[in-house]
């Protein structure tokens, strides 16, 4: 986690003002972040209203709009609380504007939750925001931590937010998986080992939302260890990816708009342009018929759609038994 060389002996506004307007804006995400709140955002670290909140017909639109990633998360979401919820934190789900679409908290925590503008319908956008978990996580595109005292604005600074992006089939982002705490004794220590769960958890949700839409195609993973997302690529009958998640992407070098030439996926997962071989592709699909029946000559021909005694000659002209 970014640890920030904070004055102690300002408060939080002063050290905003002065952390922009240093070197350190180069080198550290946050600072980064607080910048762009107060100089491309014209954002005001004092101000004191709350996040603004859709009206429920606004919400119901922005539900609709993610409602199968909604659907899909809801495992995710429950285990995570499980996991979560007792220690004071709340589990969120937000679409790619930054509008709370789900939450998870205690009763006895709502109340505080909702006083901050952690409820269904906040928007936390970085534009509006300013430097916080959600808003963040979106702006950045990969999973943030931010701690206390790293949030932008004052009132925030009671908070701990860890969150991670969620991308959907075609790599787009869709949403950000959010865990939040307003405990005045969760240390950073708490919050780097919940990164961990929330990032695992928003990379399983990727896995299914990539299964879900390729559900007729089989699906090869790559261990490829990437802390990026899951490594998946859709692979139809005629053995042509058709789909990549974003980490594939990445790995497999397939640029932007390689899904309108759909790429041999040997060719792909070896790195190389293969030879093309009429006579292989014959024996290969020969080899599988036979491997459905069993062995079974017969059940194997009838497969194929031929008749027995050409399989036979087949078998004999690719050197088979």
């Amino acid at each position: 986690m970014e640890v920030l060389n904070l004055d102690p002996g300002q408060n939080h506004a002063d050290n905003v003002y002065g952390i922009t307007g240093s070197a350190i804006v180069a080198q550290s995400p946050i600072a980064a972040s607080w910048r762009r709140s107060l100089v491309y955002h014209g954002l005001n670290p004092e101000a004191q209203q709350r996040p603004c909140a859709l009206t429920a017909s606004e919400l119901n639109k922005a539900k609709d709009r993610i409602s199968e990633l909604l659907s899909l998360a809801q495992p995710a979401l429950d285990r995570l609380f499980c996991a979560l919820g007792d220690s004071g934190c709340c589990v969120i789900m937000t679409d790619a504007d930054g509008v709370v679409c789900d939450i998870r908290c205690k009763p006895g925590d709502q109340e505080e939750f909702t006083a901050v503008g952690l409820h269904r319908g906040g928007v936390w956008r970085e534009e509006t925001e300013g430097t916080n978990g959600i808003g963040t996580c979106l702006a950045e595109k990969q999973p943030v931590i931010v701690h206390r005292s790293q949030h932008f604005h004052t009132r925030n600074t009671e908070m701990s937010c860890i969150d991670a992006p969620i991308f959907d089939h075609r790599g787009r982002l869709i949403a950000a998986l959010d865990v939040s705490t307003c405990r005045s004794d969760h240390t950073e220590s708490n919050a780097r080992i919940m990164a961990m769960v929330v990032n695992d958890a928003a990379r399983h949700i990727e896995a299914q939302l990539f299964h879900a839409a390729y559900s007729e195609a089989r699906i090869v993973v790559a261990e490829a260890g990437l802390k990026s997302g899951p490594v998946l690529l859709a692979i139809d009958q005629d053995d042509l990816i058709v789909g990549a998640t974003r980490a594939a992407r990445k790995l497999f070098k397939l640029r932007d708009g390689w899904s309108s030439t759909p790429r041999p996926a040997n060719d792909v997962l070896v790195g190389r342009r293969q030879r093309s071989d009429i006579s292989t592709a014959i024996r290969g699909e020969v080899q599988r018929a036979l491997a459905r029946s069993k062995g079974n000559i017969s059940e194997a021909a009838k497969d194929l759609g031929i008749g027995r005694a050409t399989m036979y000659r087949r078998l004999k002209s690719l050197g088979l038994r």
